[in-house]
C-alpha cells in the first residue's frame, strides 16, 4: 500500500482518465510516471477502477486493518483503538504466520504489532519518529536499529522478502504501508543526486515541494513491487499468493500529475474523488482472469472479509466490508456503492457521502456527477434529474439514512497524544 498516491500515478490507469473532465496539460509532457512492474501486476490479474480509501493515512489504515467504517471506530489521529480485532488476527488464528512492515504511525508502543496479530516487524515510527529515508531509523521485532548510508524502504522490502524467503513452506500473511512516495520528496538511490549521507529532509519545505523527486519516488514504489513479485517467483510462489496493490489516499496536495495529457490536482485530505479514489489491483496467477478492468467498486473495508474468506476463517464480529473474492474468480460484484465518514482529528461529526463512483451523494443533500464535476462545484438538483439517476440517488441517501447514529464517540481524555504523533 503506497503513501499519498492516487490512481493517476500509476500508468495502468491511463485510458481511464478520459472518463473525467480533468483539464488538458497544454504541455508537450503527456505522462509523468511509468510503473511497468505495477501495470504487470494488472496485466496479470484484475484492475479495479473505482477502488476507494479514505482521504488521509490513519483513517485508511484503520478501515483497512479492521474492516470497519470509521463511523463506528476511528478514535483520532495517528492512533488505532487497542480494542480493535485486526486482519493480523484473523490470519494468525488460521494458521498463517503474520509480518506488518513499513509505516506504523498508529500507537500502542513496542508491543504494539504483537498485540494486533503480527508475529514479526520491521517499521518506521513505532515509538520514534527518526529519518524515513536516507540513514533511517526503525523498529525490527523490540529493537531500534538504525541504518547509517542505507534507505529505509530498501530495508523494510528487504525483510519482508526475508520473511516470504523463510515462510515459503506455510501460509503466511504480510502486510506492507509503505514510507513512499509520502513528503519529504527527496532523492532516491537511483536519483542522480542521491547522497547517502544525507539525515533526511523530514521538515524540508523545499524537498517536499519538489516534484521531481515525487516522480523518482513513485518509480522507486514501482521498483519495489517488482522486487516482491520476483521474490516470490524465485521461491515458486507467484500461484499461491494473492497480491494486492492500492494507496492510502489521494496524492499530496502540492502535487500536480499530468496522465494522457491531462492535469490532476492532489487531493489528499478531501473528500473529493482526487483525496480517496486510489489505484487497486490484485494479482493471483491461476486464480484470477489475466487483463481484467472492472468497474466494481471495493471499499477499504472489503479487504478484510476477502482475505478471511480466502484463509477460510470465519469472523465473529459485526464488520462493514463485503468480500470480494467471488468477482476475483468472474462473479458479480456484491457491492452497490460505496460510504465514507471522515474527520481527520475524530470527534462526533465528518463529513459523510455515500457513491458509486460516477454518482455521490453527501449527507448534506449536495449531489454530483463525479465524472463531468471532478471538483464538486456544481452540484446537481433534484428537480434536473431523470428517472435513472433519481433512483440511484435515492439508493444512495438510503445508504446515508442506515447509517445515521452509527457513529462511536470516544473519550480522547483516555487516548492522550504521543509525541511522536
Amino acid at each position: 500500500m503506497a503513501d499519498d498516491m492516487g490512481w493517476e500515478c500509476v500508468s495502468a490507469y491511463r485510458d481511464l482518465i478520459t472518463q473525467y473532465n480533468y483539464p488538458k496539460s497544454g504541455s508537450n509532457i503527456k505522462d509523468h510516471y511509468s510503473t511497468p512492474h505495477i501495470d504487470k501486476l494488472a496485466a496479470n490479474g484484475m484492475r479495479f477502477d473505482h477502488g476507494f480509501s479514505q482521504p488521509i493515512c490513519t483513517p485508511s489504515r484503520v478501515q483497512i486493518m479492521t474492516g470497519i467504517y470509521n463511523q463506528r471506530n476511528y478514535v483520532r489521529f495517528g492512533l488505532l483503538d487497542p480494542k480493535a480485532k485486526t486482519f493480523g488476527h484473523i490470519m494468525k488464528s488460521a494458521g498463517y504466520k503474520t509480518c506488518v512492515v513499513g509505516k506504523w504511525q498508529l500507537e500502542g508502543g513496542a508491543g504494539s504489532p504483537n498485540h494486533f496479530g503480527f508475529d514479526e516487524h520491521c517499521l518506521w515510527q513505532l515509538t520514534r519518529r527518526p529519518a524515513r529515508y536516507p540513514n533511517p531509523g526503525l523498529e525490527v521485532n523490540g529493537k531500534e536499529i538504525d541504518y547509517p548510508g542505507k534507505y529505509g524502504p530498501d530495508i523494510v522490502s528487504d525483510y519482508l522478502c526475508d520473511f516470504i524467503e523463510r515462510n515459503k513452506d506455510r501460509p503466511f500473511f504480510g502486510y506492507y504501508p509503505m514510507m513512499l512516495p509520502h513528503w519529504p520528496f527527496e532523492p532516491t538511490p537511483d536519483s542522480k543526486d542521491w547522497d547517502s549521507t544525507s539525515k533526511g529532509a523530514e521538515s524540508g519545505k523545499l524537498a517536499q515541494k519538489n516534484p521531481k523527486y515525487f516522480r523518482e519516488m513513485v518509480s522507486y514504489v514501482d521498483k519495489i513491487v517488482g522486487k516482491i513479485v520476483a521474490k516470490l517467483k524465485e521461491q515458486k510462489l507467484s500461484e499461491k499468493t494473492m497480491i494486492i496493490f492500492t494507496g492510502d489516499n489521494g496524492t499530496a496536495v502540492s502535487v500536480t500529475s499530468v496522465m494522457n495529457g491531462r492535469t490532476i490536482k492532489g487531493g489528499k485530505g478531501s473528500t473529493l474523488d482526487t483525496g480517496n479514489h486510489v489505484p487497486f489491483i490484485v494479482s493471483w496467477p491461476g486464480t484470477i482472469k489475466s487483463g481484467v478492468s472492472s468497474k466494481a467498486i471495493v471499499n477499504f473495508s472489503d479487504i478484510f472479509p476477502t482475505i478471511a474468506e480466502i484463509a477460510n476463517t470465519t469472523i465473529d464480529h459485526q464488520i462493514d466490508g463485503i468480500s470480494f473474492l467471488s468477482h476475483l474468480k468472474g462473479g458479480k460484484a456484491k457491492r452497490q456503492f460505496s460510504y465514507c465518514w471522515y474527520a481527520r482529528n475524530g470527534g462526533p461529526n465528518g463529513k459523510e457521502f455515500a457513491h458509486t463512483g460516477k454518482w455521490k451523494l453527501y449527507s448534506n443533500g449536495k449531489f454530483y456527477n463525479v465524472y463531468k464535476d471532478v471538483t464538486e462545484k456544481n452540484p446537481i438538483k433534484i428537480d434536473n434529474l431523470n428517472d435513472k439517476v433519481r433512483s440511484i440517488r435515492l439508493k444512495l441517501q438510503k445508504e446515508l439514512d442506515r447509517m445515521k447514529g452509527t457513529r462511536t464517540i470516544f473519550d480522547l481524555s483516555k487516548y492522550p497524544k504521543a509525541d511522536i504523533n
